[in-house]
């Protein structure tokens, strides 16, 4: 692959990126001097039609990624459900790797974009398009720490801006363009001369090789340069997040290597509530029908007083039903959102 300009395309989209990867892939010309690796949020089971859709939007041929598959120019190539994509170390084979998951997604977009970041220096263009929380902007970080580019769509035109917003508050994206000025940059950046190689960041080597190789945050090797222990637990699996400081926000892994930004650790322990809360609404209903069945056991074999305290505890248990219905109505409000009439 070519040494001296930006020859690889690294593509990350969420919700509404199916439309925003077909229309960026119609108008990407048959000559591209680059290689396009897409990642989109995707459910982990059953197969995924995009890579059939972006091999009919336009003149490239797109196919799903293949472990060990060689990279080559004017192809795109689709990461799997399930499993993050990656490219080797020296840049010139794609790896498939059941690794832990990242803001809540396998495949997710960080690990592809670091591993292009260590792999290509500032040959790499890394790009975000639309999608809800903020997977790609640490991903965009490690690409510019490297010295490649970063190029945003413009929050506007995206059907879900929050990836592009979190992107752009995140670092200073070299890019920001509408999808339909986007191949044409596209186009110029891959044929103009990649900037000199940059250190980079000090833990990218050990964040690709937990995503790489899955090995976990406690492995000694890896310990020390991934940040500093928080006093926040993991929404997955209930371990310490160690917190990293890097660019413009603060992000988070666990031991187990589960990562996260800021907006997506806020979405996880959302989720989380709300499944302790549902099954607390839920013992408490059922509670109330049981104390129901007491007092009118208690009513068949004339015993008043016992009925009426079957009956009261029926409405304790109605009333916390109902407290905790409305905590868990609150949670799904996005944090300082102001509650609608009739919320409580």
């Amino acid at each position: 692959m070519d040494r001296q300009h930006h020859d690889v395309i690294l593509v990350g989209a969420s919700a509404g990126g199916v439309d925003a990867l077909m229309r960026l892939c119609s108008g990407l010309p048959r000559d591209l001097p680059a290689a396009v690796l897409v990642v989109l949020h995707m459910p982990p089971a059953g197969p995924s039609l995009l890579p059939q859709l972006l091999n009919r939007a336009g003149p490239l041929p797109a196919a799903a990624a293949e472990e060990g598959e060689p990279i080559r120019h004017g192809r795109i190539y689709v990461a799997r459900p399930d499993l993050h994509l990656l490219v080797d170390r020296d840049g010139s084979r794609l790896l498939l790797r059941h690794g832990p998951q990242e803001n809540r997604s396998r495949p997710a977009i960080d690990p592809l974009f670091r591993s292009a970041a260590l792999a290509f220096g500032p040959r790499a263009i890394g790009v975000v398009l639309s999608g809800l929380l903020d997977d790609g902007t640490a991903g965009l970080v490690a690409i510019k720490a490297c010295g490649g580019l970063s190029v945003v769509q413009d929050p506007e035109d995206a059907a879900w801006p929050d990836m592009p917003l979190n992107a752009l508050r995140g670092d200073s994206p070299d890019h920001s363009a509408t999808l339909a000025d986007l191949p044409a940059l596209l186009d110029r950046l891959a044929r103009s001369p990649a900037g000199p190689p940059r250190a980079g960041l000090p833990q990218l080597s050990a964040e690709v090789s937990i995503a790489e190789q899955e090995e976990a945050v406690s492995d000694p090797a890896l310990q020390a340069p991934l940040g500093t222990p928080s006093r926040i637990s993991c929404p997955q699996c209930g371990g310490v997040l160690n917190e990293i400081e890097e660019g413009r926000l603060p992000r988070f892994r666990c031991q187990i290597g589960h990562a996260y930004g800021p907006e997506s650790l806020l979405a996880s322990q959302a989720e989380a509530l709300e499944a302790a809360l549902g099954v607390a609404i839920r013992t408490h209903n059922e509670r109330r029908l049981l104390f129901r069945r007491m007092e009118a056991a208690a009513l068949g074999r004339k015993l008043p007083h016992a009925a009426a305290r079957w009956a009261r505890a029926a409405e304790e248990a109605a009333r916390a039903a109902r407290l905790i219905t409305r905590a868990a109505e609150a949670i799904r409000r996005l944090p300082g959102e102001e509650p609608k009439p009739g919320d409580g």
